[in-house]
């Protein structure tokens, strides 16, 4: 019977793996292309659902929703740095 792993061992047994596997990729930007573009295509169909703004418009707005939500994200981390500092549990 195999021994079990902690939870830390996967986790540091998954950081090797992905640490190796983008060792030996050529070209990043490539093998990320589709994800980015996921990512874009979904902050484009959150400001225009129906498909009515112009390519221009819908672009402009979606780049605006990307930063917003990025924006957001630092905001919680912020305040859940802000808590562990101070010792406290809400964020």
């Amino acid at each position: 019977m195999p021994a079990r792993t902690t939870p830390s061992e996967r986790t540091l047994r998954a950081q090797i793996a992905a640490h190796e596997s983008w060792a030996r990729t050529d070209d990043r930007s490539a093998r990320t292309a589709k994800a980015r573009k996921a990512a874009l295509d979904r902050f484009e169909r959150e400001v225009d659902p129906n498909g009515e703004l112009t390519p221009q418009e819908r672009s402009t707005r979606a780049e605006h929703a990307r930063k917003a939500y990025f924006a957001r994200l630092a905001l919680k981390s912020a305040k859940a740095r802000r808590a562990r500092k101070s010792g406290g549990a809400s964020a």
